[in-house]
């Protein structure tokens, strides 16, 4: 048995081939995504010129993936690959700073999944398990902040207004400051400035000695520097018998840094969540088919398990005994219920919905579910987090005002002053390099791009969206649950020789004893809310023995069908000798039997079959919809049409994104027929129907091979897309692992936040190119004036502090206003 060319599943014994396109494949959707594909490039060559490669050789050891606390930019990445890289037993280890996450090759001969942790929390950097819950680093930086900034640092800066800044302006001083109290006062100063720079800017500090270690210069070297050069001045002026200490320069620098840094982290803090129900699900149990419980990990292959209606298929299997209808959605994007039957192969983690079945585990025993975290996890902690632009920047600022304030103070020295004055030129210049300036421009404009995103609904997980968003060439967008809403309703009824409301009726009648989902939307439509405890109660009564006395528990898949628009609440009449079957329901109403199903229930000559019906059966089928036949007396005289319908405004969010020059694709797992209403639209400038989870994901890595692509989707089986993608969008009503995937979120079901999220982004990239350039305006004029002595540093910090607040003020408005 070969392997699909495309995602490379099993093809099985009759691949999916066609002429003009080379390889086999495990299904058409994969075989049309590899068609589309070639005609854009050869796959093999969009293979070389993946950004990721791939190993040339397989390791041989054990692969965990930690979630690491405290990373914020692409150091902390190089310097946690590097700290793991000198693990013994450690192979390889690749970082992600956008999703706080390591993945480490190990060998567990050598090293135990359970030591890695610790061994990875170095430095203030805190690793854990995924599974485990995620500590809470906030609480630590508000106590950092109000302890050392607002307890000692407002006590320093008290001393500073009280005893210093008089003299400077002329004044006597109050005290002697040359004498023992001077000592005591500076004595004092001093402590409370070591704690705010060494417990407060403990943080940055950090993020600067990484940046070493790692030989990538960032922003918090530049503000370290500044920080600690004027701290480093001040204590040997004070020692020296100086009454001209800086110790408050220190304070500012980083108090402001860090109080924009909070404000960043505050507002995503409240914005997001991480929904990881899915992913973070502790110890599982499965249970035999003797009825007794057992751990997962104890199941081996061939292992008969039982799976009760509202119930997740545990592990990829194969049906042994027992009938269901088992819903995909979350696994494989399909929004129709399959029938399993004896014999059928099932996935780990589909639903049962309708009846309980047996289920003979698999050769691997593993789950498709588990497999899509897998991979989900492999490209997060593959996909290299995007450096901020203030981070680029730092790589040759940074190091250029190091080179500038040495030669400022060898400099000084060379034209005969005294080596504490060219101290103080160097110091000048380090202070008034607008550290604060460059230090808050990205975080505060980011903050305002989060906060204007979440007024919208829109929830921004990673600071790589503001990066991302703007150079989007393909938006790509999964179709159930998220350009439809994915819920069976009831959306039409054909009749031929009776009522609409009467075929609505009885067939609802009948339904009451079903839990398949177009049953659930069929009882919806006619009673409405109030529909679901009488049709528990009568579904009890009425399920075969085979039932063993198990009634379907909870909803499905936490969604509720509603009543179809124009759909009146009506009573719905009481049904005698109801059988269930997985094709259909039979029952006696009104003294009539009434038969509701599948259109195979109707074959043979006792049955009248209109053509109108059948033509509305065929319709209905060809849109991707089920279509329910409805016959009594005989006849066949109704067929009601089921299905998710399409959510509000979709047609114009996709004509606003092809108007602003992106092209629009929609990938999906459903039936090539339920795809065509999209497919005709003129926006949509290409459709991909029947396409595994698996090659989800690879099709939006080749797309993105040649252009930047974003993805939008809700299910699990989105969720290795959404994280293969250069941006992924997930719609919140979808499942936590698709939340966990993505860059953003939408809270609402309103599609229109789409093109919204693009427009925050592009205003939030205009704030931080202003703030930038404001820093770098002020710099170009502040150093020379530092180098010439025309500036102290108090004048430095003044100034700093001056540029510092116009950043603040503008980043404080409106990114996008809307319309």
């Amino acid at each position: 048995m070969s392997n699909c060319t495309l995602c490379d599943l099993p093809t099985g014994e009759d691949p999916h081939t066609a002429p003009d396109v080379d390889g086999e494949f495990c299904c058409r959707g994969c075989l049309a995504v590899a068609r589309s594909l070639d005609d854009v490039d050869d796959l093999d060559d969009l293979d070389e010129r993946r950004p990721e490669t791939e190993p040339e050789e397989s390791f041989d050891g054990e692969t965990t993936f930690l979630h690491v606390d405290g990373m914020h930019c692409a150091t902390c990445e190089s310097f946690l690959e590097l700290t793991a890289g000198e693990q013994e037993g450690v192979a390889a280890a690749e970082a992600s700073y956008a999703t706080d996450t390591i993945r480490v090759d190990y060998d567990p001969e050598v090293v135990s999944a359970e030591d890695l942790p610790a061994r990875l929390s170095v430095a203030g950097y805190t690793a854990s398990d995924r599974a485990d819950p995620e500590p809470d680093g906030d609480d630590v930086a508000v106590v950092r902040f109000l302890i050392g900034g607002g307890f000692f640092g407002m006590m320093a800066m008290l001393w500073y207004v009280l005893f210093l800044y008089p003299t400077y302006f002329g004044y006597e001083p109050i005290l002697d400051l040359g004498g023992v109290s001077g000592t005591y006062l500076f004595t004092q100063v001093w402590v409370f400035t070591s704690i705010v720079l060494f417990y407060t800017g403990y943080p940055i500090l950090r993020g600067a000695y990484v940046s070493l270690r790692a030989r990538q210069p960032n922003m918090d070297l530049l503000v370290s520097l500044a920080a600690a050069s004027s701290y480093a001045y001040s204590t040997l002026a004070m020692l020296i018998g100086r009454t001209d200490l800086y110790f408050d320069v220190t304070i500012a620098v980083i108090l402001v840094v860090t109080a924009g840094n909070h404000y960043e982290s505050l507002i995503k803090r409240r914005a997001t969540g991480m929904l990881s129900e899915l992913t973070t699900a502790g110890d599982r149990t499965v249970r035999t088919e003797a009825g007794d419980t057992v751990a997962a990990d104890a199941v081996e292959p061939d292992d008969r398990l039982l799976v009760r209606p509202g119930e997740r298929v545990p592990f990829d299997g194969t049906v042994v005994e027992g009938t269901a209808a088992v819903d995909e959605a979350l696994v494989t994007g399909e929004s129709l219920p399959a029938t399993k039957r004896e014999g059928d192969e099932v996935r780990g983690g589909t639903v049962v919905t309708d009846a309980p079945i047996v289920v003979a585990v698999g050769e691997d025993a593993t789950s498709t579910l588990d497999t899509l975290v897998r991979l989900l996890w492999e490209i997060q902690s593959s996909r290299s987090g995007i450096q901020r632009l203030v981070d680029k920047l730092a790589t040759v600022f940074v190091p250029l005002v190091v080179v500038v304030a040495v030669l400022g103070a060898a400099a000084t020295v060379a034209l005969g002053s005294a080596p504490v004055d060219a101290a103080l030129v160097g110091l000048t210049v380090l202070i008034v390099s607008c550290p604060c300036a460059l230090g808050l421009a990205t975080p505060l404009a980011i903050a305002a791009g989060i906060r204007d995103a979440a007024r919208r609904g829109i929830v921004i997980v990673s600071d790589a969206v503001f990066e991302e968003a703007a150079d989007i060439d393909t938006v790509v967008l999964d179709k159930t649950g998220t350009l439809t809403d994915g819920e069976m309703r009831l959306l039409d009824a054909v009749t031929d020789g009776a009522s609409p409301d009467e075929v609505r009726r009885r067939a609802a009648a009948v339904e009451r004893a079903s839990v398949h989902p177009v049953a659930e939307a069929i009882v919806d439509a006619v009673a409405g809310d109030d529909r679901r405890s009488a049709r528990d109660d009568a579904g009890d009564a009425a399920r075969p023995a085979t039932d063993g006395g198990v009634t379907a528990g909870g909803e499905r898949n936490g969604r509720r069908a509603v009543a179809a628009p124009g759909d009146d609440a009506t009573d719905i009449p009481s049904t005698a000798d109801v059988t269930v079957s997985d094709r259909g329901v039979t029952g006696r109403v009104d003294g009539d039997t009434v038969v509701v199903g599948h259109r195979s229930l109707f074959d043979g000559g006792e049955w009248t079959v209109p053509a109108s019906l059948e033509e509305a059966g065929e319709t209905a089928r060809d849109a991707g919809r089920v279509p329910v036949f409805v016959g009594w007396e005989g006849s066949v005289v109704g067929v009601l049409v089921v299905g998710d319908e399409v959510r509000d405004g979709w047609e114009a969010v996709v004509t606003d994104l092809a108007e602003d020059g992106r092209r629009v694709v929609v990938l999906t797992g459903d039936s090539a027929a339920a795809a065509r209403r999209f497919e005709d639209h003129p926006a949509v400038d290409e459709t991909f129907a029947e396409v595994p989870p698996e090659a989800k994901a690879e099709t939006v890595r080749r797309l993105a091979a040649t252009e930047r692509v974003a993805m939008v989707g809700d299910g699990s089986n989105d969720a290795p897309a959404l994280a293969a993608a250069d941006l992924g969008v997930s719609v919140a009503s979808g499942t936590d692992l698709a939340t966990d995937a993505a860059d953003a979120v939408l809270l609402e079901d309103r599609l229109a936040a789409i093109p919204e999220l693009f427009a925050v982004t592009r205003g939030t990239n205009r704030r931080l190119k202003q703030n930038l350039g404001w820093a770098f305006v002020y710099n170009a004029v502040a150093i020379p004036m530092a180098i010439a002595g025309v500036l102290n540093p108090l004048l430095a910090a003044l100034a700093m502090a001056t540029s510092s607040v116009l950043v603040v003020t503008n980043s404080a408005r409106a990114v996008y206003k809307g319309e």
